[in-house]
Formats: C-alpha cells, structure tokens, sequence
C-alpha cells in the first residue's frame, strides 16, 4: 500500500468524525462561505514568476520541515515576497496542518489560497469555502473520473478554482474535464518518493491548452523554473525550499527576483 493510499483511507475515519460534529449548514452559515474568491489561474497567466508558496510543517517523505514558523508570518512572507498565490496544508496526520491555519492565512493575506488537502467528500470542499480558501486540489491516483466531474462542478458551483493533480498519462486522462481550471504535474513518485521534473516535462505536451499547467514537487531552483516554462507552465508549487528556511521572506523574494531578472 503506497502513502497516498494509507493517507486516502485515514481521511475516510477522519472525515467521518468532522461530519458528525460540525453540520453542513454551520459551514454554509459561516462568515467566509459568502466571501468572494479570487482566482489563481488569472494571477498565473498575468504573473511573470508563476509561484505558488507553501505552508508545509513536515511530510511523509521529509518528516519535519519546519515547525517553528507561525502560519501567520510564513503567509504574509509570501505575499511581500511576491507570491502569485498561497498553497496551505490542512492535513493533519500526515503533514501536521488543520482548517485553522486555511483561517490564519486567509487573515493574513489578499492572494489566493489553495487549500491543499485529500479530498474524498463532497464535505472537504464545503469546508474549503467556509475557511476562506480559493482553490482546491483534487488528486486523480484516489479519485475515479466519476466523483473528480462531481466534485469539480460542485467547486466551481461555490466559485471555487480547481487544480487537479496527476502522475502519470493514465490519471491525465480520466481528469481532462471542463469543470477543471488547472492541471498540476506532481514530480514525485509515491513508492519511491524520488522526484524529477522530467515527469512534467514528459506530460506537459498531453496536457491541453485549455488548461493552465502548474509543477508540483522537487522544485528547488530558478533554472528549473526557467526549464518548466519551455513546456508551457505558468504555475509553480513550492513549499520545502522556502519553509526550510529560516526567513521565508528573504528566500521567496530573492528567488522571484532571480526569475524576474
């Protein structure tokens, strides 16, 4: 069983328990749920670095990360960095996140902010909006094309944008569906965790142009930036190279700066 499974059947449990706490009409009835959105995929195509920030206390493959940074501070590092956008990890388990840092960083900054997370219910995607996220991730390797049409429709019905991940050319083609803004290329190989950019480069011709593309994983330098937007990216998610670092802040801008330069 790979990780993505493991994590998958754990959010089952997990979701499960949220539900019998917090009604669908109290997400419905909360502050956020009627804010409106901002949109990411017109950020990536008017943006000349393309960068998505990531707040990512540790994960499966790298174990800690970086715990000592509050949410706060990393989101407002990101948008004085320049930022085209902002990805927070809600998953708490795996990558030690929770709904209230999606909160903290939807009250620390005016970009958009991608609520990255496993989704597996229709609920995930209501809570998404009523935690003042703008985007949400679906992952095709746990979702059939069946529930990725139905929660994409569901995300765009509540004006929500939607990245949708994939590994391979199997995943990228049961995800090709108009309800989908982005399609994100995730570089690192679930059994092995190694990860190369060459699995972007080697999808980016299948992906049509309808949809904007984003590299995610294992992106930890501007030449690699400047190498993927060859293959038609505008988008780049990265999260441990910046939140490895002790000044966020300082780290993204000059990255940025490099790749405006």
């Amino acid at each position: 069983m790979d990780i993505l499974t493991q994590i998958a059947n754990n959010k089952k449990t997990e979701v499960a328990l949220r539900k019998s706490l917090i009604p669908i009409s109290q997400l419905e009835n909360s502050i956020l749920f009627n804010r409106n959105t901002l949109s990411i995929t017109q950020k990536l195509q008017q943006s000349s670095s393309g960068i998505i920030a990531e707040h990512k206390r540790r994960s499966p493959s790298k174990a800690i990360i970086n715990q000592n940074l509050s949410v706060s501070e990393v989101t407002k590092s990101y948008e004085k960095a320049g930022a085209c956008g902002m990805s927070v990890l809600t998953d708490s388990k795996y990558f030690g996140g929770s709904l209230d840092d999606l909160i903290l960083a939807r009250a620390s900054c005016n970009l958009p902010i991608l609520r990255k997370e496993f989704i597996i219910e229709e609920y995930q995607i209501l809570e998404a909006k009523a935690h003042g996220a703008d985007v949400i991730l679906l992952i095709a390797a746990i979702l059939s094309k069946e529930k990725i049409k139905q929660f994409s429709e569901l995300a765009q019905s509540l004006k929500l944008e939607v990245l949708l991940e994939i590994h391979n050319e199997d995943e990228l083609q049961k995800s090709l569906i108009p309800s989908i803004n982005m399609i994100g290329v995730n570089n690192r190989n679930l059994k092995t965790f190694e990860v190369s950019i060459d699995t972007s480069k080697h999808l980016s011709s299948l992906i049509p142009d309808d949809f904007t593309k984003v590299s995610e994983s294992g992106i930890s330098s501007v030449e690699s930036v400047i190498e993927l937007r060859e293959y038609g990216f505008l988008g780049f998610l990265i999260g441990e190279h910046f939140m490895k670092n002790d000044n966020p802040q300082k780290c993204t801008s000059e990255f940025i700066k490099k790749l405006k330069s």
